[in-house]
């Protein structure tokens, strides 16, 4: 089994195709987020999440992002993002951050249900064809207004897809 997943790996690292970052490019992307990983004293935190971004200008993408996280037990929240991206076109790296909102319940009675937060994140992108990538990021999720309860970070992995359309 480890055997085939570094083939794959290997596969995917050396795919040479370019994603288009040019102006216009409509973004959608689907990720697991928190893989284990916590700022936080919870044992387990996982997460999903969806996006769309659109690039205004080559490399440069604004977008939003939406999804669920739990933390533990009693700790689930909805997440609610606005999001920027720059995507360096030769070597796949992307930068990006945003501000979230984050609404649910916290099983510790100090802690608040509803975070403000800033996203910033750092990824990178293995493209499997001209449209498709595998996009792995470490992100940090720092509470503005808890930074105890309300800041987390973790690694998130996500498939995007890359499209224009069609003007008739």
């Amino acid at each position: 089994m480890k055997k085939v997943i570094v083939a794959l790996l290997l596969a995917v690292v050396t795919t040479g195709a370019n994603a288009q970052f040019e102006k216009g490019t409509h973004y959608g992307e689907a990720s697991l987020t928190g893989l284990g990983i916590g700022y936080a004293s919870h044992k387990f935190n996982f997460g999903v999440s969806a996006g769309y971004g659109y690039f205004v200008a080559d490399g440069w993408m604004v977008g939003g992002r939406f999804g669920y996280l739990h933390q533990g037990a009693g700790n689930n929240f909805a997440t609610l993002q606005g999001l920027f991206r720059y995507s360096f076109k030769k070597n796949g790296l992307n930068v990006g951050g945003g501000l979230q909102y984050q609404h649910g319940g916290n099983s510790d009675p100090d802690a608040k249900g509803d975070y403000i937060q800033l996203c910033p994140q750092v990824g990178y992108t293995f493209y499997l064809n001209h449209y498709v990538s595998i996009e792995p990021a470490i992100y940090c999720d720092l509470g503005l207004n808890d930074i105890k309860y309300g800041t987390n970070f973790g690694l998130k992995v996500g498939v995007g897809l890359y499209y224009k359309r069609n003007k008739k």
